[in-house]
């Protein structure tokens, strides 16, 4: 499962290994906030060839993964380490950043092991998260309810046989068309978002009613129990049509359009200016699931 950690407010790419039990981390994110550098691969490259001429297996013996770029949006192969490895790479690193980001590796390993004892730990930090980013209240418990709608879906979808990925994403757009007229790229471009999640710049009706299409959708599937994609698409529509008839309902009721070109920046839900820089942990995901939606 991949994820966003941050250390000082500073985004570090991560992947939770569940067979393993143990976080791997982009060593590049790491790099670039020990050394306070703007490039980290470059550092990194250099570190690499250094410890390869000392005969040091530690490059080696990390992989890599696909993990999502922070500048395009898109998966490249990135070097990564767990735990052990990148205490081993940040001793070949000078830096005062050091000993905290010895600690800060130990507390993001309790902090897993914890959720994964007690799931609503990691509800009590996604609240924290937010709270940080300047939402209300009161949006933070609607985008709960649409994290958890969200995952009801995806599930159902990963039991219909639907991969996740393009997969996902096409299914998402689908029902993103039918209750907005819009696909999830569209709906971006119009609040003026490139790899920001979609959700968290949508105001508190704009996330009631894609959670409505993404509960109509799944309770549709779950009775009808569709097969392949293109059934799945079908599902997808008139889980979005049931949405968009409710938003077409509010709009002819309060003569204004629910849609708004609003982001998080500029709606009355975030009292202060939200931080883009620092990525969101679960949404990340959620982002792989559909374009980032």
């Amino acid at each position: 499962m991949e994820n966003m950690q941050l250390f000082e407010d500073q985004p570090i790419r991560t992947a939770w290994n569940e067979a393993e039990e143990e976080w791997y981390f982009s060593i590049v994110d790491v790099v670039r906030i020990l050394t306070e550098s703007s490039d980290g691969r470059k550092y990194w490259n250099k570190l690499k060839q250094r410890l390869k001429a000392e005969g040091s297996e530690l490059v080696t013996n990390c992989h890599q993964l696909k993990l999502k770029s922070p500048k395009d949006g898109k998966r490249y192969a990135t070097d990564v380490a767990n735990t052990e490895q990148l205490l081993r790479i940040i001793q070949s690193i000078p830096s005062k950043k050091a000993e905290p980001f010895k600690l800060w590796l130990a507390q993001v390993g309790k902090e897993r092991i914890d959720e994964t004892l007690d799931p609503e730990l990691i509800a009590d930090r996604l609240v924290v998260t937010y709270e940080r980013k300047g939402y209300t209240k009161e949006w933070i418990n609607q985008r709960l309810m649409a994290i958890s709608a969200r995952k009801e879906l995806t599930d159902e979808w990963k039991e219909r046989g639907i991969k996740q990925g393009k997969e996902y994403a096409v299914l998402t757009d689908e029902l993103t068309r039918a209750w907005s007229g819009m696909s999830t790229r569209q709906y971006k471009n119009l609040k003026g978002l490139k790899k920001e999640s979609l959700r968290d710049n949508m105001s508190t009706t704009e996330l009631v009613i894609n959670m409505l299409a993404e509960t109509a959708a799944k309770e549709f599937s779950e009775a009808e129990k569709p097969s392949g994609l293109a059934q799945n698409v079908s599902v997808a529509k008139r889980g979005g049509k049931v949405a968009g008839d409710a938003r077409k309902a509010i709009e002819e009721g309060t003569g204004k359009s629910v849609i708004t070109s609003k982001k998080a920046s500029e709606l009355n839900h975030v009292v202060i200016q939200m931080i883009e820089a620092s990525a969101n942990t679960v949404l990340e995901e959620e982002n792989s699931d559909g374009n980032g939606s």
